[in-house]
């Protein structure tokens, strides 16, 4: 499993599988489900993410920092 943050459009991409995706489920305003054939889940979109979860406490890797070379490890975010 690979989670992912998009610091400029504040989505979290939480990948299952690298399963082809053939539809996407709308679950609420800001949360999306990517499904295979079979209907298992193959990845989640949650869009205004540190609105909507516990984003600081989350360890992931940050997508689009305006940095010139951003950081490749991961990394822990802990604010409080």
């Amino acid at each position: 499993m690979k989670v992912t943050y998009f610091h400029d459009t504040d989505t979290a991409l939480i990948e299952f599988s690298t399963r082809e995706v053939v539809e996407t489920k709308e679950i609420s305003e800001n949360i999306y489900i990517d499904v295979d054939a079979s209907g298992n889940p193959v990845s989640m979109t949650i869009e205004h993410a540190e609105q909507n979860t516990d984003l600081p406490n989350l360890s992931y890797m940050p997508i689009g920092y305006a940095a010139p070379n951003p950081p490749l490890e991961e990394h822990t975010e802990n604010h409080q």
